[in-house]
């Protein structure tokens, strides 16, 4: 669970958490795919929306709303209890398949929510894993681009910021991050 954070219902939460030793939480594209049924499936038990997310190879991000009085925090230990327990029974594993508790941020402003939902698309292609976010099957970038009909999304919300799917592409992809910023400055003073 969370430390010091307090689940209000209405406010927005950035959840996320790695893999023990940073190794590996998905395996295979099944391994993501359960995932996220029992994220949809356990969303709409405890009354969450899924705002953005990301499954990585080795973590995931997701920015959260608690829509009703059940804390983000029995949403994600019911989540990830069913993965982990799938998990280890599938390779044959036991024992802990994450660092430690997972680690949650209240996101109180609407300019912050914005670039996290950024950060979050941009993950696979920051990892270079990826050219563009839409080749990342395992985020929902492409429901906020209307490339997929997914469901883990409030599109109302998506639309609110971006009216047009084409607005949030390029605010995602003009994105320069400030660690390749800095990289491209120290390189000019080394020179």
């Amino acid at each position: 669970m969370a430390r010091k954070v307090k689940f209000v219902q209405g406010q927005y939460y950035h959840i996320y958490n790695r893999g023990a030793n940073r190794l590996p939480i998905f395996r295979t594209r099944d391994n993501y795919l359960f995932l996220l049924r029992k994220v949809k499936k356990y969303a709409a038990h405890f009354e969450i929306s899924v705002i953005a997310y990301c499954l990585m190879p080795n973590h995931y991000h997701f920015l959260l709303r608690q829509d009703g009085p059940h804390p983000i925090s029995a949403f994600v230990q019911a989540v990830f209890n069913s993965y982990t327990k799938a998990f280890n029974k599938m390779f044959d594993r036991s024992g802990t398949l994450f660092e430690g508790p997972f680690r949650a941020i209240m996101v109180d402003r609407d300019a912050y929510l914005v670039h996290l939902c950024r950060y979050i698309h941009r993950n696979p292609l920051e990892a270079g894993l990826v050219d563009h976010p839409a080749r990342w099957e395992f985020s929902n970038y492409r429901e906020w681009v209307g490339e997929r009909n997914g469901t883990l999304v409030d599109r109302a919300l998506v639309r609110e910021w971006f009216p047009s799917p084409g607005e949030y592409e390029r605010f995602v992809m003009e994105y320069t991050p400030p660690a390749k910023i800095e990289a491209v400055v120290e390189r000019f003073r080394l020179e």
